[in-house]
């Protein structure tokens, strides 16, 4: 089992005049179609250098991965928090990521880089989710939880308001098969320590079957 890597993504919000946010596709690799992502990469030596902890390295990792996939040039002081992701130990390469959110002007420029993206698109949450839906793109569990989120807002800065102040504990997945897909619990559920999906209580997982849901509710 691998340490996760400190990285750093970063959810970029523009009002057009709804909230929107932009994904980025990763370019294709042995064959097969390239996720949906949000900007952001590991942690390098230069974003660890003088920080004062994990959060601010990653703060730096989302700021210049932004400017090198998306060509958008943002302040860090503006990112706020909203979540942190640690792949699961079974996972072949693991990350320990932290997600902020901030906010450019509708008609900021967007260039990706050509090499690891290869297209980009504002979309609303609720379209985000539809074309996941539809299998029009490809989203990862934390962007398809985060989008979720954010499909509650109609404005940038009501999102960026609540998000921070709502933020769980960190996200450690514990993926269980079940006859139709897949059933990840996070911290919080009531069947988390014991791995059991048919229990009372709190709700904090994210059902990946035919149509995905997400559940957080009683905690």
């Amino acid at each position: 089992m691998s340490d996760p890597l400190p990285s750093g993504t970063v959810v970029v919000l523009r009002e057009a005049p709804r909230l929107e946010l932009l994904l980025l596709r990763r370019r294709p690799r042995d064959g097969k179609r390239g996720p949906w992502v949000f900007p952001g990469g590991k942690v390098e030596a230069d974003d660890a250098r003088g920080a004062r902890d994990d959060a601010e390295a990653a703060r730096r990792a989302a700021v210049r991965e932004c400017a090198e996939e998306a060509g958008l040039r943002l302040a860090p002081q503006g990112l706020v928090e909203i979540s942190r992701w640690i792949t699961p130990p079974v996972s072949p390469r693991r990350f320990d990521t932290f997600f902020f959110a901030t906010r450019v002007e509708p008609d900021a420029p967007v260039r990706v880089d050509g090499e690891e993206m290869d297209e980009h698109r504002w979309i609303t949450p609720a379209d985000s989710l539809r074309a996941h839906h539809e299998s029009e793109v490809k989203l990862a569990p934390p962007t398809f939880v985060t989008v979720t989120w954010l499909a509650e807002f109609a404005r940038v800065e009501d999102a960026l308001s609540a998000l921070p102040a709502r933020r769980p504990a960190p996200f450690h997945p514990r993926i269980h098969r079940t006859g139709a897909g897949a059933c990840i619990l996070y911290p919080g559920d009531a069947g988390y320590e014991a791995g059991e999906i048919e229990c009372s209580g709190p709700r904090h997982r994210l059902w990946m079957q035919d149509a995905w849901r997400y559940e957080r509710n009683g905690l």
